[in-house]
């Protein structure tokens, strides 16, 4: 008996909004499969806001509106049955933050929970990470964000310590995170990591997400401290224009993808990891998952 279910997460995040819409297939005797059905991502930049004037201005809230209903119809053309919504870091700070909760709720009928660092570590760690982990070896689980980032360090298996920073992407281009967070952070992965002999990165996010693309190496290979680290030289050389027309990124892909290099640069060298793997899950995918599995 097979029986299909169609979740959807909604992750609102200080760089874009997301909506990812899965089918989860059930079977006798068998694990769910998780399987992606749709993916929708809308640059509005809430963090620019967030981190600089403090509060979500009128026209990213109207965005925002035209985004949930939208996402609101595509979620009933979809079918989808169950979903939640998760806004993280440049809604935590922004201090109109539950304010345009509010709106959304009343204009686009869409409930929006505001979840702590922790919360967002654990939910992205909840992601089935069971393929790039072995039992008997140390990981070090990075997750690069717009305004924070997440670090979790599994071992045999288990999460043994989980920290959120306030370092992200957007915050970097405006110059945000000062020297001490750097330092606390490096503290964090050294103490943490310390313990073990060989540890190996996991990054998620859509910064390495393309990093990874641009390599074109199968998803089961990682990629190598000096295959990153000439990358963020060859993108440190070019221009902004031509990172759009020469790799094709995004718009705002094609700024926030040097700052994020240098985080997970930076967690490599700090834990001593030679290699970074890439599965490609994120926020989105922990919330279906934690929403089937009752945890959240």
């Amino acid at each position: 008996m097979i029986t299909i279910k169609k979740y959807a997460a909604i992750d609102i995040g200080s760089n874009a909004m997301r909506l990812l819409v899965t089918n989860i297939v059930e079977q006798d005797d068998c694990a769910p499969q998780f399987n992606k059905s749709s993916l929708v991502r809308v640059p509005i930049r809430l963090g620019q806001d967030a981190f600089t004037v403090g509060e979500i201005t009128e026209e990213n809230i109207d965005r925002m509106v035209d985004a949930m209903k939208a996402f609101k119809l595509l979620m009933k053309v979809h079918k989808v049955e169950k979903y939640q919504a998760c806004a993280t870091s440049a809604m935590r700070e922004a201090y109109n933050g539950k304010e345009v909760v509010e709106i959304i709720r009343k204009k686009a009928d869409i409930k929006i929970d505001i979840i702590d660092g922790k919360k967002e570590a654990a939910i992205i760690a909840a992601s089935d990470l069971t393929q790039f982990i072995n039992s008997d070896k140390a990981y070090l689980y990075v997750d690069v964000g717009g305004g924070s980032t997440e670090f979790s360090l599994f071992f045999e298996g288990k999460i043994i310590a989980s920290k959120s920073f306030k370092n992200g992407t957007v915050r970097l281009l405006n110059n945000m995170v000062s020297d001490i967070v750097w330092q606390e952070i490096e503290k964090w992965i050294k103490t943490n990591t310390e313990p073990f002999e060989n540890i190996t990165l996991i990054g998620s996010g859509g910064n390495i997400n393309k990093l990874f693309k641009l390599s074109e190496k199968n998803q089961d290979k990682p990629l190598s401290y000096m295959y990153v680290q000439s990358q963020y030289q060859k993108l440190n050389s070019m221009t902004y224009e031509q990172r759009i027309a020469d790799l094709g990124l995004n718009p705002d892909r094609a700024d926030v993808i040097i700052p994020a290099t240098r985080i997970y640069l930076n967690a490599m060298k700090w834990s001593g990891a030679r290699h970074i793997y890439v599965p490609k899950i994120g926020l989105s995918d922990g919330i279906v998952k934690a929403m089937y599995y009752g945890k959240i």
